[in-house]
């Protein structure tokens, strides 16, 4: 009995050991997956509302209106007295233009609202609430206070929700944003319209290149195998810039078809939908072939011989038993092209027009040149959610097909 129980001891021991090996070798992929994917993604996630900018420079106004509401009117006494210090503290700390370029972002016209009152703040005032009235009488409507409240943080949902085209009234209910600033659902059904035309593109264009491929010779299937890697040698931005030479006006796709007299003057294919399309399909149609011809390799013959000795004829077979087969291809490539496009920018931003721009153009001009991280971060969380949604329908529904071919 004794000689059994260290026997399992030992065992236990040797398979603990051997996990601790196993989880040593893949240690350093661990560490940089998640240095390099999950802390940035969680970064971009906590400053879609993380918003200390305004409380930052305001602290004693932030702190004073905590727990006010618009249905109140206009704050006391003691919250107007708290910005009165804090705009002549932020006006001699240089900090003025952070706290109106926070507000700016909710209500227009806070930039010249706070340096105007600042300049005619006076040094002292019986009641801070009838001076900076007095110095501008916008400090009476509830929208300017309604948006220092929203503003005040730490944590808001001011970015998520104008990612989404909403925003709060001035007594906190939730509205859709004026027509004129309502882009951003536009913007994304504009993403993924691309993006799925271009996953539908290169699945038509991919599936004959891949399906050659699986069924040719080794020889032959190595050579071509070799062209469809070729891409992944060049630049991205120089296969992109070699698009624009050949979609330009007077480009050779454009002398081309003048030569052959299909048309008698350019054609526009440049700074437009199709010029986007045509040169996303070409760098992301390697993307489809892959994971095709990962799986049509590994379909015998031997099930279309089997089809055809049944009787079955060779488009019927090649319908009902190796086209299903291909299903995983399928998925695999689709979603990883469709993925891959979604994030898409410098490709729409040379070839494409103002109105062809995807998300990841915002993203990048939120993030560089207005250097607003908390719209860009809630952008791009709007894009992981949306993804997301995509990713567990694609995986409910290969799940319910996969146990009904099953």
């Amino acid at each position: 009995m004794g000689a059994e129980m260290s026997l399992k001891s030992k065992l236990r021991r040797a398979e603990r050991l051997r996990q601790l090996r196993a989880f040593g070798l893949i240690l350093p992929l661990l560490l940089f997956l998640v240095v390099t994917f999950v802390v940035p993604i969680a970064d971009m996630l906590r400053r879609s509302v993380h918003d200390p900018e305004l409380s930052q420079v305001w602290p004693a106004t932030t702190s004073a209106i905590k727990g006010w509401t618009a249905r109140e009117r206009l704050p006391d006494e003691a919250v107007f007295a708290a910005l009165a210090g804090d705009l002549r503290a932020s006006r001699d700390a240089a900090t003025l233009a952070t706290a109106a370029r926070r507000l700016n972002y909710d209500f227009n016209g806070s930039r010249t609202l706070l340096f105007t009152t600042a300049r005619k703040l006076p040094a002292s005032a019986p009641s801070w609430t009838e001076a900076l009235i007095a110095a501008d009488p916008r400090w009476g409507e509830t929208e300017v206070w309604g948006a220092i409240n929203r503003a005040s943080g730490p944590l808001t949902a001011f970015f998520l929700m104008q990612a989404v085209d909403l925003e709060r009234d001035a007594t906190g209910a939730l509205r859709g944003a004026p027509t004129d600033e309502a882009i951003y659902i536009d913007v994304l059904g504009r993403t993924f319209g691309i993006s799925l035309t271009v996953t539908v593109l290169c699945l038509l264009l991919g599936f004959p290149v891949a399906y050659l491929l699986a069924n040719l010779p080794p020889r032959q299937a190595n050579l071509l195998m070799i062209l469809v890697l070729l891409p992944f040698w060049t630049s991205l931005l120089v296969r992109t810039a070699a698009w624009v030479v050949l979609l330009q006006d007077q480009g050779l796709v454009n002398n081309l078809l003048i030569w052959l007299g299909v048309i008698e003057k350019p054609l526009r294919l440049m700074y437009n939908r199709v010029g986007v399309i045509v040169a996303m399909t070409h760098v992301l149609l390697p993307f489809m072939i892959l994971p095709l011809y990962s799986v049509m390799k590994g379909i015998s013959p031997v099930y279309l011989r089997a089809a055809r000795s049944l009787g079955a004829t060779p488009t019927i077979a090649f319908l009902r038993v190796y086209l299903p087969q291909c299903l995983p291809g399928f998925g695999a490539g689709a979603l990883l092209t469709f993925i891959l496009a979604l994030g898409y920018y410098i490709t729409p931003a040379l070839v494409g027009g103002a109105a062809d721009q995807m998300l990841s153009y915002f993203i990048a001009f939120y993030t560089s040149d207005t250097v607003n991280w908390g719209m860009a971060s809630a952008l791009g969380a709007v894009l992981l959610a949306a993804t997301l949604v995509l990713y567990a329908v694609y995986t409910r529904l290969v799940g319910t097909d996969s146990v009904k071919l099953s």
